[in-house]
């Protein structure tokens, strides 16, 4: 197994150090996507089980929200601002 990260800045690149960007903007882009559209900073969950089934049932909702927004072929998908009551 290999460790994959970034060279210093006076080294030569590594071989697949160009992977390390996109897979690091995927990462952000879900963290944000959980810390900004389903509050899990905000999560009251008492317990290490109650914080799980939280994050389970926003997960769940945001699953169905983009499943039912390609379904009726929104032009965003990633929205749950629709169903924000």
């Amino acid at each position: 197994m290999v460790l994959l990260r970034p060279s210093y800045r006076n080294r030569t690149p590594r071989p697949g150090e160009h992977l390390l960007k996109p897979i690091r903007q995927l990462i952000e882009s879900v963290n944000d996507t959980l810390k900004g559209q389903l509050d899990l900073e905000l999560h009251g969950g008492r317990s290490i089980d109650g914080v799980s089934a939280r994050i389970g049932q926003r997960l769940l909702a945001l699953t169905a929200a983009i499943w039912h927004n390609r379904a009726t072929g929104q032009p965003i998908t990633r929205s749950l601002i629709a169903y924000d009551h």
